[in-house]
């Protein structure tokens, strides 16, 4: 008869349920997995790390963990689940700093943009009876730090695994079961695929944003007064997204830059295509174009990935309940 102990070291196929979930790093993404997970009453306790002394004091100040650290070795002790939702640049760190401490049998998963380096940075420092499982949710907003997450992030919205073919099938099952309580739908596929995924519908749109943002600016002939007093149009919205960590963004763009770089390519052919057809007026092919791209609007919100409503600047906290 198994012991407790193995009851223990064991848990049910499925389980959404952890004893201890630490988190490396507590912004937006963090504190919404704190939050989400205390809504579902997922882990037992939660505990968090962080660099500055003012985000831990914060995080505790907002009752979101149980515990703070500064050293992630201090914070995935005793852990069965490690999320990693620092920057990517910080991973090949994180990795050597908590090796020795983490828990034989425990999921190590994290949250970053691109999977493709996890294996390569974060891999090599992963234990062997310890389960690497790379994720990503993809939710989030413009806002970072503690006080940014909410428990609703990632209600309805996908979070992709990435788990390689070597990966423990119950570790794999189990947080996906987890992320699945915290409200999010699932989807798994191979580091390569969601790298190039996520170059077109995430990291490009960024980097057009910050471009543009910095175009605006820079225009001689525009002063930035006039840039900021008739953004009301489409400029607008860029600027949001530009708002975005820049530290995060740098990271996203140097370890993806190779799929990053095809998408960039593939848009600069097809810019150039608007290019000559405005010059040579060619309406017809504006049109087909601009129809086109609208119809994808259309079938983005049908998927329940975005409404009609124009919340311009996007609401970075869940909208209040009516009275």
């Amino acid at each position: 008869m198994a012991s407790e102990a193995d009851n223990k070291a064991q848990p049910p196929a499925g389980s959404a349920h952890f004893d201890r979930l630490a988190l490396i790093g507590v912004g937006l993404i963090g504190s919404s997995i704190a939050r989400a997970a205390r809504r579902g009453g997922l882990a037992n306790a939660i505990v968090g790390c962080a660099r500055t002394e003012k985000t831990r004091d914060k995080a505790m100040e907002l009752g979101i963990v149980d515990a703070m650290y500064e050293d992630p070795a201090d914070a995935v002790a005793g852990a069965d689940l490690v999320i990693v939702c620092s920057h990517l640049g910080s991973y090949a760190t994180v990795g050597k700093t908590m090796a020795a401490s983490l828990m034989p049998g425990a999921i190590v998963t994290d949250v970053g943009s691109v999977k493709g380096c996890v294996a390569r940075d974060l891999g090599p420092h992963i234990p062997e009876g310890v389960h690497l499982v790379p994720g990503h949710p993809v939710s989030g907003s413009e806002k970072s730090g503690p006080e940014a997450g909410f428990a609703e992030l990632f209600d309805g919205r996908w979070w992709i695994l990435t788990p390689g073919e070597e990966a423990d099938a119950l570790a794999v099952q189990r947080l996906k079961a987890f992320v699945q309580a915290l409200g999010s739908r699932v989807e798994v596929m191979t580091s390569s695929r969601h790298d190039l995924v996520l170059a077109i519908t995430s990291h490009l749109p960024h980097l057009i944003a910050y471009n543009i943002v910095n175009t605006a600016d820079d225009m001689e002939t525009v002063t930035q007064g006039e840039v900021v007093k008739y953004s009301a149009g489409g400029f607008r919205d860029f600027t949001r997204i530009a708002a975005s960590d820049p530290e995060f963004w740098r990271d996203v763009f140097l370890n993806n830059r190779e799929a990053v770089l095809e998408t960039l390519g593939r848009f600069t052919e097809d810019l150039l295509a608007l290019q000559r057809a405005i010059r040579w007026g060619q309406g017809d092919t504006l049109l087909r174009l601009f129809s086109e791209s609208r119809d994808i609007r259309q079938r983005i919100i049908q998927a329940g990935q975005d409404t009609e409503a124009p919340d311009f600047g996007r609401r970075s906290e869940p909208p209040a309940e009516a009275d």
